[in-house]
């Protein structure tokens, strides 16, 4: 039964959940994501940043992100505020032997918008769309610290097939790195399993 009643002072209202393709940015839109980024980053997210940049970088950084025909940026909301945002990124056209395969990167939900299931939402947008456009394989790569990515990535499928012992250095220590590969599509005369 759907209602259109309010929800009763010691109930949660339903949270209004949303992941599409971002194709231009409102003013609201990008401010809302650059406040999201400055979030994940500081809570020791990716992105290779380590200390927050300025809001003009990140709306550089974003605007930028638009123009890249290699790249697709996925946003995901939350009661209509970007929260977190992903990106596909093709291979250069003239790399026609991994021309079968994107990289999912730079995947975040804003810490104050998790548990909402967003971040799955967003991986699974990603390769519903990499799927859709040909792709047979979807690569990502994370910090060994990133565990609750990890989690949801090895839930979703996704085989580790690698790891980089010197990945990243963030405050003067040493993190490794780990490289995992999902297949979207059998390979030619492969049946689905």
């Amino acid at each position: 039964m759907i209602t259109d009643a309010p929800p009763k002072p010691d109930e949660p209202a339903q949270a209004e959940l949303l992941v599409e393709r971002i194709e231009r940015f409102t003013d609201d839109d990008l401010h809302s994501l650059c406040e999201a980024t400055n979030a994940a980053i500081l809570d020791g997210g990716g992105f290779g940043w380590i200390a927050a940049p300025s809001g003009r970088a990140l709306e550089a950084y974003y605007r930028g992100v638009l123009l890249v025909p290699e790249r697709v940026l996925f946003g995901a909301r939350l009661n209509g505020h970007l929260v977190g945002s992903a990106h596909l990124v093709r291979p250069p056209r003239n790399n026609e032997a991994q021309a079968f395969a994107a990289h999912l990167m730079h995947a975040f939900v804003a810490p104050y918008a998790r548990g909402h299931g967003l971040a799955r939402a967003l991986t699974l947008k990603v390769e519903e769309f990499a799927r859709e456009t040909g792709y047979q394989v979807l690569n990502l790569d994370v910090r060994e610290t990133q565990e609750a990515a990890i989690q949801l990535y090895e839930r979703l499928g996704y085989q580790r097939w690698g790891e980089h012992p010197e990945y990243a250095l963030v405050r003067g220590k040493v993190i490794k790195g780990y490289y995992y590969a999902k297949r979207l599509r059998p390979r030619r005369g492969q049946t689905a399993e």
